[in-house]
């Protein structure tokens, strides 16, 4: 009898394990991955802010100085400092997905698509890091799986050589793909994507303007006469938020608490009341101090910005008094509030128009400068949940046509160095508020705006009276990749892997 029982145990745990797959399988989903999930899974962790809270998000928009945290525990960042001074080499594990997305694809009227936006985002990776740490490891990128798992460091020169490379191959790609499935950025519209790629090679030539070759100098004025570039608003690269719970922004939930803490930057403030520039009125709300003196929410005197170089307590004491603008109201009103813009038309007319006035390309600097200035404006008109939001003074087409005067007119009287100005502040005004830190690169570059710098409340550990210029390389490099890393801060910066130190495309 007992072993009958055991030979019934038996036979009923072998059928039990045969049958556990397909009991535990559902079959309403799929088991197989696809290139349309691969892609949407990459775009989304690409693009998201990093950790999509309130906290973070105001964090992340500390270091390029359109805002000011008002609390006596000040975030270190808006004193040039981090608490994890360290760049990334993180976005690079994508590359394994993307050669699978590309892998399944293949034979796919969707291929070439795919091959396009595989290239397109190692080229966007790549271009990130090294503006963060200098020399990376690009050509061996992603290889672990080729038994690569020490690539060698390229030199900040190749790295830009490479990315133009591969831009410009993702271009072609694109050129002839179909519309692809899994793109949450462009709904698969390789057209869009394709434009992109040719904006973004001016964006790199351009960041590297210090060192650009002749030939990278005709390259750009070649893309720009063959005219495939971004061509509006619609053409943006940007992340949408919606009311779907995993895909709101970051000011939802508990933002007002951080909100009433953080207002827009004197500098932001100021250059924006300069231009009678009513996207004041959309950034901020009003000093409740001023509005308690008499102004109305209509009075561009109403608003007053925070000194970013201020100490923390004073800030806070000087908020407390009702003496600044608070961020505007509408930031933590809506789940699916302001698209986190990447790339736009606006900056690609803005870079242009930089290109013109230094004799790299022809045509009008006044009209790629003006055009961009009216889409960011259109843009601003066009968003939604603005109604009743932005005090009385709405951008309205009327606006728009009558907003070059003053010290928004193009110099064209004056000094080169002036209309370059003027471009570079309304590039710096893009990124308010986008969490994307997109600018930091340009200042570096070009030194404008200013921003404010106090070595009494500055950070930089190294030296307080210095903007940092870089990233430290991650930590595990040095026990990963000793021999290239050592080979890497050796090379570019004496042995020496600081914040301070001065990448290539920064030299003279």
């Amino acid at each position: 009898m007992k072993y009958i029982i055991i030979a019934v145990l038996y036979l009923f745990t072998a059928v039990s394990c045969e049958k556990f797959e397909e009991i535990n399988t559902d079959p309403n989903k799929t088991t197989k991955v696809t290139s349309a999930m691969l892609a949407t899974q990459i775009l989304k962790d690409t693009y998201r802010f990093w950790n999509p809270n309130a906290s973070d998000f105001i964090q992340g928009n500390l270091f390029n100085k359109h805002i000011a945290y008002l609390d006596p525990s000040p975030y270190v960042s808006q004193y040039y400092y981090s608490n994890y001074p360290y760049g990334s080499f993180g976005s690079f594990a994508r590359l394994t997905d993307l050669k699978y997305m590309v892998q399944y694809a293949e034979g796919g009227v969707e291929e070439p698509s795919y091959r396009g936006l595989a290239l397109y985002l190692k080229a966007a990776y790549g271009f990130s890091a090294t503006l963060d740490m200098g020399d990376i490891p690009y050509s061996e990128a992603g290889m672990a799986l080729d038994g690569i798992t020490k690539p060698k460091y390229d030199t900040q020169a190749e790295v830009f050589a490479a990315i133009l490379a591969d831009l410009q191959q993702a271009e072609a790609y694109f050129a002839e793909g179909k519309n692809f499935s899994g793109d949450i950025m462009f709904g698969g519209n390789p057209a869009k994507w394709r434009r992109l790629c040719n904006a973004m090679q001016l964006k790199v030539i351009q960041t590297m303007s210090k060192k650009a070759t002749a030939d990278q100098k005709a390259r750009f004025a070649a893309i720009v006469n063959a005219g495939n570039l971004m061509t509006g608003n619609d053409d943006n690269l940007k992340l949408v938020f919606t009311t779907n719970p995993n895909a709101v922004y970051p000011m939802w939930a508990n933002g007002e608490t951080f909100r009433i803490k953080t207002g827009p930057s004197k500098l932001a403030i100021d250059a924006l009341k300069n231009l009678n520039d009513r996207r004041l009125f959309y950034f901020a709300e009003p000093a409740s101090a001023l509005i308690a003196g008499g102004l109305t929410q209509q009075d561009w005197d109403a608003y007053a910005g925070a000194p970013t170089e201020l100490a923390p307590d004073q800030l806070a004491l000087n908020n407390a008094a009702g003496n600044y603008s608070l961020l505007s109201k509408r930031y933590v009103k809506f789940m699916d509030n302001d698209p986190m813009l990447y790339f736009t038309y606006s900056e690609q007319c803005f870079i242009i128009a930089e290109a013109i006035e230094e004799g790299w390309v022809t045509g009008s600097a006044q009209t790629w400068y003006e055009n961009g200035v009216k889409a960011i404006l259109n843009y601003y008109r066009t968003l939604p949940h603005t109604t009743g939001e932005v005090h009385g003074m709405e951008i309205d087409q009327a606006y728009i046509d009558g907003y070059f005067t003053g010290a928004a007119a193009y110099a064209t009287a004056g000094t080169k160095q002036d209309r370059l100005q003027q471009i570079w502040i309304q590039r710096w005004l893009l990124d308010f508020y986008q969490g994307n830190g997109g600018n930091y690169p340009q200042f570096l570059r070009t030194g404008y705006p200013v921003y404010p710098l106090d070595p009494a409340t500055s950070l930089n550990p190294e030296d307080d009276s210095v903007y940092p210029k870089r990233w430290m390389y991650p930590t595990d490099e040095q026990t990963k990749n000793p021999v290239n890393y050592q080979q890497a801060i050796n090379s570019q910066y004496n042995g020496y892997d600081g914040i301070n130190q001065v990448p290539w495309y920064l030299k003279d």
